[in-house]
């Protein structure tokens, strides 16, 4: 008799129950889906954290604080001491071999070194990231370290000027310069304003003035006034 055969016999394979096929089986009529509800209905799915619509869990619970594990990078731990056990000395310890060993999962993700431990062979060790006392153990003891991906360092925070826009930006005005004083005038009389003064004086020559345009209009007034007694002795003498 073969293991496979006695699983078989054992009831290995299962079969499937069968639904709907009269009362007197059990699961007829309503299938095990009970009367009604959203459970009764075709393509019904529970829905992940869904309560039957009351508050759910993650609604209750309260959120505090900050997490990184949507974009935390994780590294796998490999200590001083585990490297003095598994590895000869000269030998180069790098993902692969620490994957070799079994002492790390994927030999795609980064790896670190801790200080955990003494070491007293020499070995070539390749990391993502090493701890200073890792480092500082292992070339003590004639190795050398070999970083992958160094870690970045914080840029140094420089704050800048706001630079406004060439449109908003407003000319500066013009500071005009003091009035000289002269030494004989008091501080506080002003000097007469000559400008103003020649102004007054200069007349335009295109026009006159109006005394002389009343003057000329009178002229012919009392010219015609004049004429008029004359032509009357006219006719009183004929």
């Amino acid at each position: 008799m073969k293991l496979d055969e006695v699983l078989k016999a054992a009831g290995k394979n299962k079969r499937k129950r069968r639904i709907g096929r009269g009362t007197g089986s059990g699961r007829g009529k309503t299938s095990g889906r009970g009367h009604k509800g959203y459970g009764s209905r075709a393509g019904a799915k529970r829905r992940l954290g869904y309560e039957g619509g009351q508050n759910p869990q993650v609604a209750r619970l309260p959120k505090r604080g900050f997490s990184n594990v949507m974009f935390a990078k994780e590294f796998q731990v490999v200590n001083l001491a585990t490297l003095q056990e598994r590895f000869e000395d000269g030998a180069r310890v790098d993902a692969e071999a620490l994957h070799r060993a079994r002492l790390i999962e994927d030999a795609a993700k980064p790896v670190k070194i801790l200080g955990n431990g003494e070491i007293g062979k020499k070995l070539t060790v390749v990391a993502s990231r090493f701890s200073k006392t890792a480092a500082e153990k292992i070339a003590a003891a004639g190795g050398t370290v070999e970083q992958l991906d160094p870690a970045p360092q914080p840029e140094p925070k420089v704050k800048k000027k706001p630079e406004a826009d060439a449109k908003d930006r407003k000319s500066p005005k013009a500071e005009k310069p003091p009035k000289a004083k002269a030494a004989g005038e008091p501080k506080g009389e002003k000097a007469p304003k000559a400008e103003k003064a020649d102004k007054s004086e200069q007349e335009p020559q295109g026009k006159k003035q109006p005394e002389e345009k009343q003057q000329e209009q009178q002229e012919p007034q009392a010219e015609s006034a004049g004429e008029e007694p004359k032509k009357e002795d006219r006719g009183a003498e004929e």
